[in-house]
């Protein structure tokens, strides 16, 4: 039996991804369901934590470092008196306490998590230990130490009790954060051990709760599409769930290209910014730094027209593209 052909698929599908799904299989059935020949994430989620999952198709999968390195949010609820080996519902229980911090008890810690943190990652993470996953070797009942790890939270506020041994907080935070650690250390750091009993991501990048699409609508919406066969395979009951590539750029400069300079640029040639009409006034992004140098690039969004043609770098005088794209 031949594989099915995978089709040309671009856009970004903003998931509402449910509880008790893991974010490989839900990208595993996103392609399924679209048929795309390239598939990818932005951000994972753990198989107990539901929410905003941004799946790239296509040449989106080249814009996903992007959505990455955006801000998050997350709605979480602390079981408080009992801590876990996996600081959350799967883990046996390694420590408990009787003490049950006040609201106010609560309050008066998180100012200490706000800001640039170091902050230990659980044991049973993805993270590796000398080439292995840590949670392969925390499962072998290996001890696990893992290095503590700058990361950036934003904001953190209380936002209920449904009784002393839960409290419901949310933090809008940066690349990196665990929350699983987060939640383990506001319980510490009020007096008592706990560990997270709900997760919901609400923020990721350009793409909020409010605007994902359920695993359920979206298997509607392909069924509909089957039912409903059109000209030259075209689906649109699910093709209209897509976003444009250009979505994880929407942080990113915008600088405007003749048709002839996006193609030179397309094919790797840098363009000299003496040459681009308006560069001179743009306010420039920035990125990572690259390897072997200390300072971020400075980065736009280059287009012809409505046309994503390439995320693109100024060195010097010259525009360099980074990723370019085929739409």
């Amino acid at each position: 039996m031949t594989e099915r052909r995978r089709e040309k698929v671009d856009g970004w599908l903003n998931l509402d991804k449910p509880l008790g799904l893991g974010s490989t299989p839900a990208v595993g059935r996103v392609r399924r369901l679209f048929n795309a020949a390239k598939v990818g994430h932005g951000g994972t989620l753990d198989p107990l934590a539901s929410g905003v999952l941004p799946i790239a198709l296509g040449e989106a999968t080249k814009t996903v470092q992007w959505v990455m390195d955006g801000r998050k949010v997350y709605r979480f609820t602390i079981a408080l008196g009992r801590a876990t080996a996996t600081d959350d519902l799967e883990g046996e229980v390694v420590a408990e306490s009787a003490a049950r911090p006040s609201d106010a008890d609560l309050r008066a810690v998180l100012d200490g998590f706000i800001g640039d943190i170091e902050q230990v990652p659980p044991a049973y993470s993805a993270l590796k230990v000398e080439g292995k996953r840590a949670y392969d070797l925390a499962r072998r009942g290996e001890a696990v130490e893992l290095a503590s790890r700058r990361v950036r939270v934003d904001r953190l506020v209380l936002l209920a009790r449904a009784s002393a041994d839960l409290a419901e907080l949310e933090v809008e935070c940066g690349k990196g954060t665990y929350v699983r650690s987060l939640a383990r250390d506001i319980a510490r750091a009020a007096g008592s051990v706990g560990h997270v009993a709900a997760l919901r991501r609400t923020v990721c990048g350009p793409f909020c709760i409010e605007d994902a699409i359920t695993m359920a609508s979206l298997e509607q919406a392909a069924a509909n599409s089957l039912s409903n066969p059109q000209p030259f395979g075209h689906k649109p009951a699910l093709l209209g769930h897509l976003r444009p590539v250009v979505t994880a750029l929407d942080d990113i400069p915008a600088l405007a290209l003749t048709d002839r300079q996006a193609d030179r640029l397309s094919g790797g040639v840098a363009l000299p910014m003496t040459e681009i009409a308006g560069a001179g006034a743009l306010s420039i992004g920035t990125m990572s730094p690259a390897e072997g140098s200390a300072e971020p690039a400075r980065i736009v969004r280059a287009m012809a027209g409505a046309r994503l043609v390439a995320i693109a770098r100024i060195d010097g005088d010259l525009l360099r593209p980074v990723r370019v794209l085929n739409l």
